[in-house]
């Protein structure tokens, strides 16, 4: 019995217009899929609505897959392939199984023969990289930081000493609600000459793009507020 593919299906950073995001070759994709999984249904029918399924989506079938998925439940996901049928991949925003739940389906059709296949699409990480003007040779995503103060403030200073060490570039994202606790510790962790990248809302409207070293940064009493973030950290 031929098995269908796992489609990864990018989506807009923000509340975008898919059109202004997305490449025309991934919407023309979605007409034809209409089973997937995502990490939030509500959130997910709500892109493809606006993606051109609009008057369509009672008939697409939803399977969630986030942080309080079992392991048992994603491997009863692999009969959603039965018959050749092709199974899209959303997650919340931006490139599906990226610092996301889907990576554990997308392990799983890689053990049982199933074709992957990765769509273009918004990287908030990439696009962070490209606009910040620190190394983009050498770099390391850490994904997310302790949530506690003095264990943050640990992690900040060896991740500063790893990236001048080896001059890479490190990445890492924050709660969008501890955002602005986690710029406090880093301003008041790292070294003045240390340069660092807050790149909140990338794509969007009021996207906010800056690098600066640490001792700048001091001076200009920046609020991030509660908006998706990257930041970066170049020692």
């Amino acid at each position: 019995m031929s098995k269908g593919r796992l489609l990864l299906i990018p989506s807009p950073l923000g509340d975008n217009d898919p059109l202004e995001v997305i490449p025309g070759p991934v919407l023309d994709a979605l007409q034809s899929i209409s089973t997937f999984v995502v990490e939030e249904v509500r959130t997910a029918r709500r892109y493809l609505s606006k993606a051109g399924l609009k008057g369509k989506i009672g008939d697409l079938e939803f399977h969630q897959l986030n942080e309080h998925t079992t392991p048992t439940e994603v491997e009863s996901y692999l009969s959603l392939f039965d018959d050749g049928r092709d199974v899209g991949l959303i997650t919340e925003a931006g490139l599906p199984a990226v610092a996301d739940p889907g990576a554990q389906l997308v392990a799983l059709c890689h053990c049982h023969g199933i074709e992957v296949v990765p769509f273009v699409g918004p990287s908030s990480l990439m696009l962070a990289l490209m606009a910040s003007g620190l190394n983009g040779q050498s770099f390391a995503f850490l994904g997310y930081l302790p949530a506690k103060t003095e264990e943050r403030r640990a992690a900040l200073r060896n991740i500063e000493k790893r990236s001048s060490a080896a001059n890479q570039t490190q990445i890492f994202i924050e709660t969008p609600y501890r955002n602005d606790s986690l710029f406090k510790d880093i301003l008041s962790s790292c070294q003045g000459r240390t340069r660092i990248t807050v790149a909140a809302n990338i794509t969007m409207p009021d996207a906010y793009i800056r690098t600066l070293s640490v001792a700048q940064w001091k001076k200009e009493n920046l609020v991030i507020g509660k908006r998706p973030c990257v930041f970066l950290l170049l020692g």
